[in-house]
């Protein structure tokens, strides 16, 4: 990537391995935007790590408006103002492309962000473009859902319109599971469950053009893994890939949603040959699927991402085919770590080519029900999807994480 160009002006309501890289790569030409109703999410030592970078703080209970005047003034100031735009948090798209709005750079509309945030539109989208999808509906009532399952069957999949990670994401297997279901004041959707296999794909897109796709394996499905499978992931740059084009199919997306430029991440089933679209976010997908794209292909895909956002095309020159894989570690509750398998150790595991522990010995943690819960994670390489499920399962096998429980902690140290 030439870090030479536009300034970019980078949503930054968490640390992830491409704001860090980000950080690191573009010292003179990056611009942190944060909100500080979510400043809890961001570490003291998360904010030393970046405080080499300019940074932007919407105030919270402020009109967006007046914020994105204040922005604008206070751009003005820099040695370089930001001309490009970036949001790689999915729960911020809407209220980050208003901003990028009003700050007069690059955005999705907000027909855009409905699209891609609103999963019951997204499916009207979908099949709007000729792709097939599951069975929904939106639902308001527990009537609504039974009437549905009474013309598709069960299991059903019950979801707000706007979650992400499976947050508050359920399979209803029969009648029983609605006695413990309250709707609340949040739109829902309710679809079908498809079998089949189920498969990921992420792009980089360019003036409109999807100029590549890479597909991922997922050893266990999302809704499995927030119930405690296997959490992982593995892109596949061997011909183990789907018999299937999917740059065409994320081009008829990419081209009837009007994109044009920027990551996204889309989640769909293969049925009998047959593409099912599931979901679709135009933003880097979660976890580390990312830079398992770039272990399997061999290419800076942080780089490439970067570029795209600065309105730039990369050069996508492949070293590797082969497979490669982020396992995310267990986080089993909540409570104080008592002790943490070292990284160093689960590098001699074969195949492992990084480790990262998010936590350690002392930390206090909590656990939620969401598919990115995690005490950190490891990247993972093979000759094969098989040969990496195994490997990971090897880290299993030698990773372990003790917790004090909460109520414990609070009364003391366990001796």
């Amino acid at each position: 990537m030439n870090s030479r160009g536009p300034a970019l002006l980078l949503v930054d309501d968490r640390a992830s391995s491409f704001t860090r890289y980000a950080a690191r790569t573009l010292p003179d030409e990056l611009v942190l935007l944060r909100f500080a109703e979510f400043r809890r999410d961001l570490t003291e030592d998360y904010l030393r790590e970046t405080a080499h970078l300019p940074a932007f703080w919407v105030r919270e209970g402020v009109p967006l408006a007046e914020e994105a005047g204040r922005y604008r003034a206070w751009a003005a100031e820099l040695p370089l103002r930001p001309t490009r735009f970036c949001n790689p948090s999915e729960p911020r798209q809407a209220v980050a492309q208003r901003f990028a709005a009003l700050a007069g750079l690059p955005h999705l509309t907000e027909r855009q962000v409905t699209w891609v945030r609103d999963k019951a539109e997204m499916k009207h989208r979908f099949r709007e473009l000729g792709l097939r999808t599951a069975e929904f509906t939106r639902v308001h009532r527990v009537q609504e859902i039974e009437r549905f399952a009474e013309r598709h069957g069960w299991p059903l999949v019950l979801k707000p319109v706007d979650s992400f990670a499976c947050v508050d994401t359920h399979r209803l297997t029969g009648p029983d599971a609605l006695t413990a279901i309250d709707l609340g004041a949040r739109d829902w959707m309710v679809e079908q469950f498809l079998g089949g296999t189920e498969w990921e794909v992420c792009a980089v897109i360019h003036r409109g053009e999807v100029l590549d796709a890479w597909p991922s394996a997922m050893p266990c499905r999302p809704l499995d893994i927030v119930d405690g499978a296997m959490n992982a992931n593995i892109s596949v740059g061997t011909d183990e890939a789907p018999p299937v084009d999917l740059r065409a199919v994320l081009q008829r997306i990419v081209t009837g949603m009007e994109i044009d430029h920027g990551y996204a991440h889309m989640e769909f089933f293969l049925i009998d040959g047959e593409v099912y679209a599931g979901e679709i976010g135009v933003r880097l997908a979660g976890c580390e699927i990312p830079a398992n794209h770039g272990y399997s292909h061999g290419f800076d895909v942080f780089g490439a991402t970067l570029d795209v956002y600065r309105g730039r095309r990369p050069e996508l020159r492949y070293r590797e085919r082969r497979c490669a894989g982020d396992l995310l570690l267990p986080l089993p509750g909540s409570g104080t770590v008592r002790r943490i398998t070292p990284a160093e150790e689960l590098l001699r595991v074969p195949g492992v080519v990084a480790a990262v522990l998010k936590v350690g010995a002392g930390d206090s943690v909590s656990a939620r029900r969401a598919s990115h819960n995690a005490s950190g994670h490891v990247h993972v390489v093979g000759a094969s999807i098989g040969e990496v499920e195994q490997r990971m399962r090897e880290v299993l096998d030698a990773f372990t994480i003790e917790l004090v429980p909460a109520a414990t902690a609070e009364r003391g140290p366990v001796r």
